[in-house]
C-alpha cells in the first residue's frame, strides 16, 4: 500500500509558492522586532548576524528554489531552506518556540512565524546574507519552467543526460522541482523516469514540457483553493489527489494498473508500468539484487507475483 498522506518530504515549488503567497501580507511592509533561534543547528551564516534584521522592514517575500526569501531594509536577505521536515506556522505573537521541534520563531507586529522541524536529523537552514550578488551564491541555477519557453526547456534538459527523474529534480537544471512533483510530471507525459534526456523525440520534449507546466499550476491552484486566506498547516509531498506519488500498490486512476516503485537512498520513484514503460517493470535496487532473475519484468508478471 501507498504511504499516508501525512509523510513528510520536502516542500516543492508549489507549496513554497503558497507558503510565499501567504506570507507576503503578514510580513511585508512590517518590522521584524526580534529573531529568536532556538536551535544552534539552524543558524549556517555568522556575517551579517541574525540580530541585524531586527527593526528592519521586510519588503518583499521570494521563492529561489526550495527556498524562501525574506527581504529587508539596508538589502539584507534571510534565506530559508525547509529541506525534508521543516515547516512554518504563523502563530500569535510572541508564541513560544516548542522545546523539542522549535527551531526559531520570528515577531511582527501582527503575529510570529514559528519555524519548526519534526525529524530527529536538523536539516533545516537559515542564511542572512547582505546584497543581492551574496544572495545569487544560494540559487543553485535551474531555470524557472513556469517562465521558460519549449526552445529554453529543451536547452536546460539536453545540457547533460541523463534520466528523466534526475534531470527533473536536479535544481541546476530546473527550480524547485522534486520527488513528488517528479512523479506526476512524468505519469502525466507518459515517460518512464528512466528514460534518458539525449533519447527523447521532439514530441516527447514538447509532451514533458506541457506535463511540467501544467502539473505544477495545477497544484499551485489547488493548494490555493485548500489554503484559502489561512497559513498553510498540513504541507506534504503526499496529497490524496496525486496519480502515482506515494501510491504504490494502488491502482494507477487512469488506467487500474498497480502503481510501481523504484526505492533508492531515502527517496523512492513512483510510476505507472501500463502508461509510462510499456508495462516493464523497473528494477526495484531494494529487491531486485535479492530476487536477481526472479525479479518480476513485466506488469504481468509482477501481478502474478502478488497473487502467489
Amino acid at each position: 500500500m501507498g504511504r499516508e498522506s501525512t509523510t513528510k518530504a520536502m516542500p516543492e515549488l508549489p507549496d513554497i509558492t503558497v507558503y510565499v503567497e501567504s506570507l507576503r501580507p503578514r510580513v511585508v511592509d512590517q518590522p521584524l522586532e526580534r529573531a529568536r533561534i532556538s536551535s544552534p543547528f539552524l543558524l549556517r551564516s555568522v556575517d551579517p548576524p541574525v540580530s541585524a534584521l531586527e527593526g528592519r522592514t521586510v519588503r518583499s517575500v521570494e521563492r529561489l528554489g526550495k527556498r524562501i526569501v525574506l527581504g529587508a531594509d539596508g538589502d539584507l536577505f534571510c534565506v530559508l531552506h525547509l529541506m525534508i521536515t521543516g515547516r512554518l506556522r504563523w502563530r500569535d505573537r510572541d508564541v513560544k518556540v516548542p522545546r523539542k521541534h522549535g527551531l526559531a520563531a520570528f515577531d511582527f507586529p501582527e503575529g510570529s512565524l514559528l519555524l519548526t522541524e519534526m525529524g530527529p536529523r536538523k536539516r533545516a537552514s537559515l542564511h542572512l546574507v547582505s546584497g543581492r550578488a551574496a544572495l545569487r551564491a544560494h540559487d543553485p541555477g535551474g531555470i524557472d519552467v513556469l517562465a521558460t519557453d519549449l526552445a529554453g526547456f529543451r536547452a536546460a534538459l539536453l545540457r547533460e543526460n541523463h534520466t528523466l527523474k534526475r534531470a527533473l529534480t536536479d535544481p541546476r537544471t530546473l527550480s524547485g522541482i522534486g520527488n513528488a512533483y517528479s512523479d506526476e510530471i512524468l505519469h502525466r507525459a507518459r515517460l518512464s523516469p528512466l528514460r534518458w534526456t539525449s533519447r527523447l523525440k521532439d514530441e516527447e520534449m514538447a509532451r514533458l514540457h506541457e506535463a511540467t507546466r501544467s502539473t505544477l499550476l495545477e497544484w499551485i491552484d489547488r493548494l490555493r483553493a485548500e489554503t484559502g486566506d489561512r497559513f498553510p498547516e498540513k504541507v506534504t509531498a503526499f496529497h490524496a489527489g496525486m496519480a502515482v506519488h506515494g501510491r504504490f500498490g494502488q491502482p494507477c486512476p487512469d488506467c487500474g494498473a498497480p502503481v510501481q516503485r523504484i526505492v533508492y537512498a531515502e527517496n523512492e520513484t513512483n510510476y505507472c508500468a501500463r502508461c509510462q514503460t510499456g508495462g516493464k517493470v523497473l528494477a526495484d535496487r531494494a529487491l531486485s539484487q535479492l530476487l536477481k532473475k526472479d525479479w518480476p519484468k513485466t506488469l504481468e508478471d509482477w501481478e502474478a507475483l502478488r497473487r502467489e
